[in-house]
């Protein structure tokens, strides 16, 4: 998955929903930006907070997967799909309100293999999670989707 101009990830716009998948979507999560350097999206805390009023811990697990993925994603370029196999997150600090923001960076991007950093952080800067995604990379399907038909990299399943 290849980036064909700024703003775009397989020729859609970064601002289209589908890229970050149902449950992104759902979640608020929104990409602001996407190169193979970094990939940065946005999350609302309202709408995605536990019961006791702070920022779930899931939902930062899955702002960060969704950046991995769709980073792994463009990165493997467009005729692969990238699986996530390893995610770990390491929570800092709680959020109550606001916007969050994760950034994505590779830490080792091979044929086969990806490792990315998604360092998480709230309207302050403050770092509130810390996250690790590993990802497979394989070739298509045969006549199956292309990366990016319905979500770059993102509950992907394996051939």
């Amino acid at each position: 998955m290849t980036s064909s101009r700024p703003g775009t990830i397989a020729g859609r716009e970064i601002s289209d929903p589908a890229i970050v998948g149902e449950l992104g979507a759902a979640m608020g999560i929104r990409l602001v930006e996407a190169s193979a350097d970094r990939v940065v999206a946005t999350m609302p805390v309202a709408g995605n907070r536990q019961p006791y009023g702070l920022l779930h811990g899931g939902a930062n697990a899955v702002l960060a997967e969704t950046l991995g993925s769709v980073h792994a994603a463009l990165l493997a370029g467009p005729d692969k799909i990238v699986v996530g196999i390893d995610l770990n997150c390491t929570h800092h600090r709680a959020a109550t309100d606001g916007t969050v923001t994760g950034l994505c960076t590779p830490l080792q991007a091979g044929r086969t293999v990806a490792s990315l950093e998604i360092v998480i952080s709230d309207d302050a800067g403050r770092r509130l999670c810390t996250s690790r995604l590993t990802c497979l990379t394989r070739d298509a399907p045969p006549g199956g989707p292309a990366p990016g038909a319905s979500s770059p990299g993102a509950g992907t399943p394996a051939p």
